[in-house]
C-alpha cells in the first residue's frame, strides 16, 4: 500500500469507523454472552469496541475500545508460537495435528475415533492444552511467567496481568477441559501432570487486555514477527506463517470457512467476545463484543469486520 493509499484509508477510518461501529452494534442483540465460565457472564452484552493500529503505532478507535477482557482462545495463537520457539516444529506436531476438526472447540470425539489420538490442531481446547504442556519451564509458575513475559513483549505492555477472578472461574468449572486433559494423559500426549498443565492453560486464557493491546499483538503478526514500531524481530517468520495458517483454517471455530469467505483475513476469536485480526503488512486489529453467536464468535464483531473488509477490499482472496 502506498503512502497516499494509507492516508486515504486512514482518513476514511477516522471519518466513518464510529458510524460503522454504531451500525454493527445493533447485532449485539442477536447473540448471548458466554455463561459456561460464570465470570464471563458478567460482561455487558451491548459492548462493541475496536482499535486499528498502523505500522507507526497510530490508532483509530471507536466504540467501547477501553473495555477490558481476557484473551481466552486468542492466547492459543501465541502459546503455539512460544511452544514452536521452545521446541521446534517436529516436537510440536508430534503432539498436535494440522487440520480443522469440524467439531466443537471443546469436543473430545475425534481423540478416540481417529488415530493416533492427538488433537487435530492447536487451536481447539485439547490442542491448546497439549501445547501448554510444551512451554519451557521447570514448573507451572515458571511456565506462566514465561508466557506472561512473551505476551507483554508482543503487546509492548509490561502491565499485562492474569485476571484472577476469571482464572478461578475457569478452573472451578472446567470439567470438560479436565476430561480432555486426562484423556490426553492416557493417550501419552501429556508428559506433565494434568493439574500442572491446566494451571498453565487457564492462566494464559485469563490474561486481561484491551483492544489496543490486541491490535499491537496483531500488528506483529501482520509483519511476520517483526514489531514495525520498534523495528525489532520478536518471532521467527516461519512460526508466524504457521500461526496465521491455523488462524485461517481454525481461528474462528466452526465458522472459519464462512469468515474466510466474508472477511478474508487471518483471525482468532475468544469467548470473551474478542477477535484479533490483521491486514498483512499494514494493520493490526483488536476488537471486543461479548455477545456471541452459536459458533462462539462475536456477533457484532464479525459484522463489523465484514463491513471493513468490503469497504477497503481487505480480503486476501
Amino acid at each position: 500500500m502506498s503512502h497516499t493509499q494509507h492516508a486515504e484509508t486512514w482518513k476514511q477510518l477516522k471519518e466513518h469507523l464510529p458510524q460503522w461501529v454504531t451500525e454493527s452494534k445493533t447485532h449485539t442483540s442477536d447473540g448471548h454472552v458466554a455463561s459456561y465460565i460464570p465470570e464471563l457472564a458478567n460482561a455487558p452484552a451491548d459492548v462493541l469496541g475496536i482499535c486499528i493500529m498502523d505500522t507507526e503505532g497510530n490508532i483509530s478507535v471507536a466504540g467501547e475500545s477501553d473495555f477490558r477482557f481476557t484473551l481466552q482462545s486468542i492466547s492459543k495463537v501465541f502459546t503455539l508460537i512460544l511452544a514452536l520457539m521452545d521446541n521446534g516444529e517436529e516436537i510440536v506436531f508430534s503432539k498436535v495435528g494440522m487440520e480443522p476438526t469440524g467439531d466443537d472447540f471443546n469436543s473430545m470425539l475425534k481423540l478416540e475415533l481417529v488415530e493416533p489420538g492427538i488433537p487435530f490442531n492447536p487451536l481447539i481446547n485439547a490442542g491448546a492444552i497439549a501445547i501448554s504442556s510444551l512451554i519451557a519451564g521447570s514448573n507451572p509458575t515458571e511456565q506462566v511467567e514465561r508466557i506472561l513475559h512473551f505476551f507483554r513483549d508482543i503487546a509492548h505492555n509490561p502491565s499485562l496481568e492474569i485476571n484472577q477472578s476469571v482464572f478461578r472461574s475457569e478452573s472451578d468449572t472446567a470439567h470438560r477441559n479436565r476430561s480432555l486433559a486426562y484423556f490426553l494423559k492416557d493417550n501419552g500426549v501429556l508428559d506433565s501432570e494434568v493439574d500442572d498443565v491446566l494451571h498453565v492453560y487457564f492462566s494464559h486464557c485469563s490474561v486481561e487486555v484491551s483492544c489496543t493491546d490486541l491490535a499491537r499483538m496483531a500488528l506483529v503478526l501482520a509483519h511476520n514477527g517483526v514489531d514495525p514500531i520498534r523495528n525489532q524481530r520478536l518471532i521467527p517468520r516461519r512460526f508466524v506463517q504457521i500461526a496465521k495458517t491455523f488462524m485461517f483454517t481454525c481461528g474462528m471455530y466452526n465458522a472459519s470457512g464462512e469468515f474466510a469467505m466474508n472477511v478474508g483475513l487471518p483471525a482468532k476469536s475468544g469467548v470473551s467476545g474478542s477477535i484479533l485480526t490483521m491486514v498483512p503488512g499494514q494493520y493490526g486489529i483488536g476488537l471486543v463484543g461479548p455477545a456471541l453467536n452459536r459458533k462462539g464468535n462475536s456477533t457484532a464483531g464479525v459484522h463489523l469486520l465484514g463491513t471493513l473488509s468490503q469497504e477497503f477490499d481487505w480480503s486476501l482472496f
